[in-house]
């Protein structure tokens, strides 16, 4: 089964020195797909741009028009935390488009990756924290709407935790959350998701792999979800500046292999985003990344992503007999 990824990384936009935010991450990291060839060159996706329609079935109509037209207040520009251009419109556009199209591929090949994306606390009315709209919320009622899925689960693994995803889903039943995040760590106004797992910092590989593995039965089993979103964060990583937990490379690409495993187990494909990553050294934040998606080619190149495709495939033609 082929595996379809999508990067947005030639569509940059202006920051001031010293920004948080490293467009570098992104770029380097598409670099450095194409350099090893992780996935075939034909298979490494411009994102389109989103549609308004789908935009607007997460997002206010008066935030969306604000923000492209770029006449954000200057607290909605403070919370949202990146000077406005029309660059920012752009990748904000097509990073969300990233994230819808890797997930319709994921339905169709049990896994495929958007290399960005994962922006998290984009709330249905403002942006927040580097983050413009919240590409997998947009992704998930797309996706709905379409009758693509009925049934979705976001596996949450950045290091702060999803506020503005939980937000957006609160008393929504079709849609469950996980997220595994630091407790003394960004937001510091939390809202509840369906589980939250909160770490202490400093928290290194076997105790994080131990919280991982307990959490992910409790939001796979029994939810029939139809597609998984995993936002694989680079920020737990322990040469994050911002993250504040220990975790190692490998202990990454651990995290990363068992969360394809259960999904897979519950017969769910997945779609896979970047998240956060904020290393010291930028470079150990794209190979958290990359890692990431050498993983996920091994498990398709396994046949595990392809069983989570035909497991998918037979419950939606269960469901549309019922």
């Amino acid at each position: 089964m082929p595996l379809h990824v999508w990067s947005s990384a030639a569509y940059p936009f202006p920051l001031p020195d010293g920004h948080r935010f490293s467009l570098a991450r992104i770029a380097l990291l598409h670099d450095e797909v194409r350099r090893e060839r992780v996935v075939p060159l034909d298979r490494l996706h411009v994102p389109p741009a989103i549609d308004r329609t789908s935009l607007l079935r997460v997002h206010s109509a008066g935030y969306v028009a604000r923000f492209t037209d770029g006449t954000l207040s200057g607290d909605e520009a403070r919370r949202l935390g990146l000077p406005w251009s029309p660059a920012l419109v752009e990748r904000s556009y097509r990073t969300t488009g990233g994230t819808l199209a890797a997930a319709g591929a994921a339905l169709e090949h049990g896994v495929a990756m958007n290399l960005g994306g994962g922006t998290h606390h984009a709330f249905a009315d403002h942006g927040e924290g580097f983050c413009a709209f919240n590409d997998v919320a947009v992704a998930i009622r797309a996706l709905q709407a379409a009758g693509r899925i009925r049934r979705a689960v976001v596996v949450d693994l950045d290091v702060h935790q999803g506020n503005g995803t939980h937000a957006i889903f609160a008393g929504d039943p079709t849609v469950t959350t996980l997220s595994l995040h630091g407790r003394r760590n960004y937001p510091f106004r939390r809202i509840a998701g369906s589980l939250d797992v909160e770490l202490d910092d400093g928290m290194g590989d076997s105790d994080y792999r131990a919280h991982l593995a307990s959490a992910l039965p409790r939001v796979l089993n029994g939810t029939a979800a139809d597609l998984a979103f995993f936002i694989a964060g680079a920020d737990p990583h322990e040469g994050d500046r911002l993250g504040r937990l220990a975790l190692t490379f490998d202990g990454l690409a651990q995290r990363d292999a068992l969360v394809l495993s259960a999904c897979a187990a519950a017969g769910i494909p997945v779609c896979v985003v970047t998240g956060g990553g904020y290393g010291r050294r930028i470079e150990d934040s794209v190979t958290v990344h990359l890692n990431t998606l050498r993983v996920l080619r091994l498990f398709l190149e396994s046949g595990r992503g392809q069983d989570a495709a035909a497991s998918y495939e037979a419950g939606a033609a269960r469901r549309d007999d019922s």
